[in-house]
């Protein structure tokens, strides 16, 4: 994109990061940074085309991070078409979206003694109600969604520079969540497996207090008739996906591996895919969301 004449070409990447108030924006940020990328916090939108062409006129870096947030919300119409613009032009971007229970972010906002930007004179949970609405859109359009509700911060941490280290060498990037049913799914699962069709080793005395990465407990659940079947099955149909997912230019897959409890079959399971994703070239981080939970 061009803008007053000047070029963006010296830019390489962009980073677009919003979601959430309290779900976790400056923490994806300064994980940027660590990065290597250089970083600019509450952009208006409507300066994003400006702002790349500024820095690929002078070369000052070559991957960009901008943080967007819902105090820009009378501009938000123009952000879309500025994105599309860029990307048009070349330039390689991907959106980050975080988000969290409002449970959660109220806690979280009130932990920090700070006022909702968009909150009146209504409830806290007013002005997330009002900030969720407007960012559904932005939401939709992101390539990658990461639910921080049961994050802290260093496993937010580990879950961003997994997606963005050496894009070069590793086209495509799968972060696998087990997880427990009665906790609820992850919201920013891609894919959902169910893995209670396999028998529970919680019923069983000796692997009851283990979890899957015990290798009693992995033994057990893929000792199963079914459970290599199932694997063979779904490690198809993943390299049918990940494959045209690279050439539409999809860099992130989020699988959420499920179980009752989130503590036996899904950690087993997760695992073997992990492991089997890995062997295709995919760069892949295992997430146990729930273990410990109970």
């Amino acid at each position: 994109m061009s803008v007053s004449g000047t070029s963006t070409s010296g830019v390489e990447e962009l980073v677009l990061v919003t979601g959430m108030t309290g779900a976790g924006r400056s923490t994806v940020a300064k994980v940027l940074e660590d990065l290597g990328y250089f970083v600019v916090d509450n952009l208006p939108p409507q300066l994003l085309g400006d702002a790349v062409a500024l820095f690929g006129q002078n070369h000052a870096a070559t991957r960009l991070g901008v943080v967007v947030d819902a105090r820009s919300r009378q501009f938000f119409s123009a952000l879309s078409g500025a994105l599309e613009s860029l990307r048009k032009e070349g330039l390689r971007s991907t959106v980050i979206y975080v988000e969290a229970s409002d449970e959660v972010l109220v806690r979280r906002q009130e932990a920090a003694r700070r006022p909702h930007p968009l909150r009146t004179e209504g409830r806290l949970l007013d002005g997330f109600r009002v900030e969720r609405e407007l960012l559904r859109d932005l939401r939709s359009q992101a390539d990658l969604v990461v639910d921080t509700t049961r994050l802290n911060v260093h496993q937010l941490s580990a879950r961003v520079s997994a997606a963005f280290e050496d894009p070069e060498q590793h086209p495509l990037r799968a972060t696998v969540v087990s997880f427990g049913f009665k906790y609820g799914i992850p919201v920013d699962a891609d894919m959902v497996a169910d893995m209670r069709f396999l028998p529970n080793p919680y019923w069983v005395d000796s692997l009851r207090p283990l979890s899957g990465l015990d290798p009693e407990v992995s033994e057990y659940v893929l000792q199963q008739p079914d459970a290599l079947p199932f694997l063979d099955q779904y490690e198809a149909l993943l390299a049918t996906l990940t494959d045209g997912f690279v050439r539409e230019n999809k860099r992130f897959l989020s699988l959420a591996i499920g179980c009752t409890g989130g503590r036996h079959r899904s950690v087993a399971m997760a695992e073997a895919l992990g492991e089997r994703l890995r062997a295709h070239d995919v760069r892949t981080l295992v997430v146990h969301r729930d273990l410990g939970r109970e």
